[in-house]
């Protein structure tokens, strides 16, 4: 497995600004308290000095960093996962991804493990395309995607079992073309899951 791109080539995400952006130092932080932990989410209210002197309050969900991955097929399928998500209380049509909750793990062996899990499949080429966050508003989650191709059959990990939601999860494989425009139809909704597809179609899926 070849991972064809490096930290390096991707730029972390809000790192530019405009000449005249006071930058991250003109925003201090006077009290921070913690509202609520969960087992995936901690909430915390700031209280954020702007540049003018004013204070303000703001609710920030602290997450793990999460991989997503788009596997593409040789023949130009990309294959995606339908699991029902309990927000918004429907099924939804996704890239596979999974969370960065594992001790050690690297991005690449993350994406490769949730590759297995998923669609049970592996990529012999892993290529970055892109780190953004999620919702810059309230959290700093961010989400790494990969272009995954050079596919070849996985069996997930021993200890791995299916739970609730992925338990019902099906693997659908369709055209890239396809996949697009359901985009734009407004049929595949999940951010990652658009941003991965746009990317690899504006790419010409290399």
């Amino acid at each position: 497995m070849s991972d064809a791109a490096g930290a390096d080539d991707v730029a972390e995400p809000g790192s530019a600004g405009r000449q005249d952006d006071p930058g991250p130092a003109a925003f201090t932080v006077a009290s921070s308290k913690v509202t609520h932990e969960g087992v995936l989410t901690t909430l915390r209210v700031d209280t954020v000095r702007m540049p003018d002197g004013e204070a303000v309050e703001r609710e920030i969900a602290e997450r793990p960093n999460a991989v997503a991955m788009v596997p593409m097929t040789d023949d130009g399928d990309v294959v995606l996962v339908r699991q029902y998500r309990h927000a918004v209380g429907a099924y939804e049509l996704e890239i596979p991804a999974g969370l960065l909750d594992v001790d050690g793990e690297s991005e690449a062996a993350a994406a490769q493990r949730e590759l297995a899990e998923e669609i049970g499949l592996t990529a012999g080429t892993l290529r970055k395309l892109i780190r953004f966050h999620n919702s810059s508003g309230w959290s700093q989650e961010a989400t790494i995607v990969f272009l995954a191709t050079d596919l070849s059959d996985a069996q997930a990990p021993e200890d791995f079992v299916a739970e609730g939601e992925e338990a019902d999860m099906a693997v659908v494989r369709i055209p890239l073309i396809e996949a697009i425009a359901a985009v734009h139809r407004n049929e595949i909704t999940d951010a990652k899951t658009v941003i991965g597809l746009l990317l690899v179609a504006t790419a010409g899926g290399s």
